[in-house]
């Protein structure tokens, strides 16, 4: 899997929380807001998962998944998803993706083969990204790291409204157990589990519109990163 390289020194703002707490849209506001670029973490495990169903390999099969995986070229911008070439942007949002992305994330070789990507590809650049690990594993030395969280069933309701405007159907009930599996499974997982990093900010979505959250965001990335650089000028 190839990156971008650039040598430059860089930043990253690092957003994790479980499924549904709304980082991926509101890392995407905020990177807009500061004018930073945008990783989006969860697009390659689900590049990753596409490709693997495509080829009807088993999830489970780690030896065969990291092989596939070692020849696939995944490019990620702010417009669109692309594996292999392909624009793969509403592929990899389905539940068929959804409900094998598990095993793929529990594949140790692919964990560390991702997470030298996204360290690569944020290399020389000023980053928001978000995921389950950006901020206790992949980007542990970052300035700044927040951890969104909502309640369950908020995090379901925003789920399923996502599925509908795309044209998926899906009921509550499924949704909520699907994403009630997704959590045991991310806090289990003995590689690039949930949790919260020792410095990391903590903030409740719940009953907050999206403006509002990037707002709050936004006032803490920029106080954050104004201490770090008052500390180096004192270095």
């Amino acid at each position: 899997m190839k990156a971008i390289k650039d040598s430059a020194a860089g930043v990253v703002i690092a957003i994790d929380g479980p499924a549904g707490a709304g980082k991926s849209t509101v890392a995407r506001m905020l990177a807009d807001k500061l004018q930073f670029d945008f990783l989006d973490t969860g697009a390659l495990y689900r590049c990753v998962t596409l490709a693997v169903l495509q080829a009807g390999i088993d999830p489970r099969d780690e030896a065969a998944v990291v092989a596939l995986a070692d020849g696939l070229h995944i490019e990620l911008d702010r417009e669109s998803v692309r594996l292999d070439g392909h624009d793969v942007g509403a592929a990899i949002r389905t539940p068929e993706v959804a409900t094998s992305i598990g095993a793929i994330a529990d594949n140790i070789e692919i964990r560390q083969r991702l997470t030298q990507w996204q360290r690569s590809w944020t290399r020389g650049r000023r980053v928001v990204t978000e995921g389950r690990d950006q901020g206790s594993e992949v980007f542990y030395d970052s300035p700044c790291k927040i951890f969104l969280v909502a309640t369950r069933e908020e995090r379901a309701r925003r789920r399923l409204q996502e599925l509908q405007q795309r044209g998926i159907a899906a009921d509550y009930e499924t949704v909520l157990r699907q994403q009630n599996q997704r959590d045991h499974e991310d806090a289990s997982r003995p590689v690039g589990g949930l949790r919260k990093a020792q410095d990391a900010i903590e903030v409740c979505t719940t009953g907050l519109s999206l403006d509002a959250v990037v707002d709050k965001l936004l006032k803490l990335v920029r106080q954050r990163l104004a201490k770090c650089a008052e500390l180096g000028t004192q270095q």
